[in-house]
């Protein structure tokens, strides 16, 4: 059972690709059998960054950490999006709010906050902060929520999506 997986948040340069960039390493990391039934994409709601590289500030944090975001360039979410994905997640409130406008009322995936799936529960609430405008230790603070949610996405989708696999 394939299951497709897309980060958003508002210019696909920053929390979005970042997101991408390591949900990817770790299912990457996943027996073959398994992490080729897992595809990953992201994408910005808005439309002024489509075709660029993720911010430099966001690519070095995430080279700091071992993850790679070189090959990645933004794109926007499109209506045809909700036919391909099964797990829409959105960085911010603002973000979740444009794509439940954009949603076709048969949509029958997951549109949901990227930081529900925080193994904590008690921080679901939480929205990715945007570290456009920010300094350095912004890029950090979202590796370290991403590497976190990141980690329980994928436990939620073995269990959900191959509970007979001893990936995890």
């Amino acid at each position: 059972m394939a299951v497709d997986v897309l980060f958003v948040c508002l210019g696909n340069i920053c929390r979005s690709p970042t997101a991408h960039g390591i949900f990817q390493q770790k299912v990457l990391a996943l027996q073959p059998a398994v992490a080729s039934q897992i595809t990953v994409d992201s994408a910005g709601t808005g439309d002024w960054h489509i075709g660029s590289h993720p911010d430099r500030r966001a690519q070095a944090a995430a080279r700091q950490r071992g993850y790679d975001l070189s090959g990645l360039r933004a794109r926007q979410v499109s209506r045809e999006d909700f036919r391909r994905f099964d797990y829409i997640l959105a960085m911010d409130r603002q973000n979740h709010a444009s794509l439940a406008r954009l949603a076709p009322p048969d949509f029958s995936g997951v549109l949901g906050m990227f930081l529900h799936y925080l193994p904590d529960g008690g921080q679901s609430k939480l929205e990715v902060p945007d570290p456009y405008f920010g300094g350095d230790a912004g890029f950090d603070q979202v590796l370290d929520l991403v590497e976190a949610a990141a980690d329980g996405l994928l436990s939620h989708i073995m269990r959900q999506h191959f509970p007979d696999s001893d990936t995890l």
